[in-house]
């Protein structure tokens, strides 16, 4: 009798623990999934034998969609440079050669012929014109741009947005403070700041055109360096102001290449007056 006590209170024992693990496992599953033998891990059961308790199969797809690189994400990411090779999506395509002439509407076939004939890259630059815009590059180009683009994010990263300084002073500066301001101005342009100068007429002094002189002056001590973001320009009667920035890689080149141009001038005038001496 003992004995038939016993088992039947190990036999409740065993249901009980069962069904404590059915509620376990019960409790991860977030939504119905339909079983199928695929999806269906068993239990075994003291009362129903095996049960089938659905499980979700393991997939990234959707995961890969949903958590996508910030890279991907962020558009100024497709600015990067890279060759298509030779699988070109378009029949016709706009193509601007290597020395960035634009050749007009091209064949893929013909693109795909001169670039075995002349040892060039293609690289796509607009996909949303119509027709799509792409252009030859040699292996150089292409790395002096993926580094030109490099150095612009770093910079724009770096930097963050442009800090403005202000500075105000009169015409009736003595020099040595008018040498003190500026060198602090050209501070602030080697630290790509914009600045804005305030000038204040002295009462009875020249008037408008030693204010521009001013500016000017200020100017002059920056060769190569700074240029205006605005132009001077009168704020009120005897109040003018203008903004100063640092120039771009671009300009400087121009400005470099305008000075040469100037410098060769004059030497060329200067032989030419020579000779005219000697006969």
């Amino acid at each position: 009798m003992a004995a038939l006590c016993l088992n039947k209170l190990l036999d409740q024992a065993r249901r009980k623990e069962v069904n404590h693990i059915t509620k376990y496992f019960a409790s991860f599953l977030v939504q119905p999934v339909k079983m199928t033998t695929a999806l269906e891990t068993w239990m075994r059961d003291s009362q129903k034998g095996l049960l089938p308790v659905p499980t979700r199969a393991f997939c990234t797809h959707e995961d890969a969609k949903g958590n996508l690189k910030a890279s991907q994400r962020t558009p100024s990411f497709k600015n990067t440079i890279e060759s298509v090779g030779r699988k070109i999506p378009h029949r016709i395509i706009q193509l601007i050669d290597e020395n960035g002439e634009n050749q007009g509407n091209v064949h893929r076939a013909d693109v795909i012929r001169i670039m075995d004939e002349r040892a060039v890259k293609l690289v796509l630059l607009k996909e949303n014109a119509d027709p799509p815009l792409y252009r030859l590059m040699s292996g150089q180009q292409i790395l002096e741009e993926r580094l030109r683009l490099r150095d612009k994010q770093k910079a724009s990263s770096k930097n963050g947005p442009v800090q403005q300084k202000e500075i105000t002073f009169s015409t009736a500066i003595e020099q040595h403070d008018l040498d003190t301001k500026i060198k602090q101005i050209q501070q602030w342009i080697d630290k790509k700041h914009h600045v804005r100068v305030t000038l204040q007429q002295k009462r009875g002094g020249d008037g408008q055109e030693k204010m521009l002189a001013f500016f000017g002056q200020i100017l002059d001590t920056m060769p190569g360096k700074a240029t205006y973001l605005s132009e001077p320009r009168t704020v009120k009667e005897g109040r003018s102001t203008c903004v100063l920035r640092h120039m771009s890689n671009k300009e400087i080149q121009e400005y470099k290449r305008i000075e040469k141009n100037k410098g060769d001038e004059k030497e060329k005038r200067k032989d030419s007056t020579e000779s005219e001496t000697l006969k």
